[in-house]
């Protein structure tokens, strides 16, 4: 299922990044990868800030909706 359903709090794998080579390259410079952890910080107006490692990230639901966990 996409990043995108993901409820603010939990905690999930990484299980697939849809997408041109250009949309898995930019995630992957971000820490997102397949196998990694992401935790969902908060969602507001649909757009999602995760946290990857040590850093909080924003994501467009566009761009969230790429990840599959």
């Amino acid at each position: 299922m996409p990043l995108t359903m993901m409820k603010a709090g939990e905690q999930v794998t990484v299980r697939e990044i849809r997408g041109k080579d250009e949309v898995r390259r930019f995630l992957g410079n971000l820490g997102i990868t397949a196998g990694g952890l992401i935790s969902v910080v908060s969602r507001l107006d649909g757009n999602l800030i995760i946290r990857v490692k040590d850093a909080r990230i924003a994501l467009s639901s566009a761009m969230a909706s790429r990840i599959m966990v």
